[in-house]
Order: C-alpha cells, then sequence, then structure tokens
C-alpha cells in the first residue's frame, strides 16, 4: 500500500505504524530518509532531538 501526503516524497507503509492510540508513528528508517529533524519530538528520532531542552544531542 502507498501512503502520499501533501509533500512529493511517497510514505510506504514500512515508513510508520499506528500506535495503540491511534497515531500515525514514524520509523527511524523513515527519518533517515526524509533526512532532517523536524522537532517533534518523534519516538524514533534519529537525530536525538530533546524536546524539553529543543536540542539535538547526536548527528
Amino acid at each position: 500500500m502507498d501512503y502520499s501526503f501533501d509533500s512529493k516524497e511517497e510514505i510506504k507503509a514500512e515508513d510508520f505504524y499506528f500506535s495503540e492510540e491511534g497515531y500515525r508513528v514514524f520509523t527511524e528508517k523513515y527519518h533517515l530518509k526524509r533526512g532532517y529533524c523536524c522537532k517533534s519530538g518523534c519516538r524514533h528520532c534519529p537525530y536525538g532531538y530533546d524536546k524539553q531542552t529543543d536540542e539535538i544531542r547526536k548527528i
């Protein structure tokens, strides 16, 4: 299945899953494919963003 949103980028089923609460949760693989931190405090952020301090701890 293919999931497309407003961006030009295709989002595929392996790029996310739905949490028990029904939220779309993006995988680390998707974040790396996207190539930047959105600073939303994502569960699988590979960039080490800390929402409380607004800092990226690893690059």
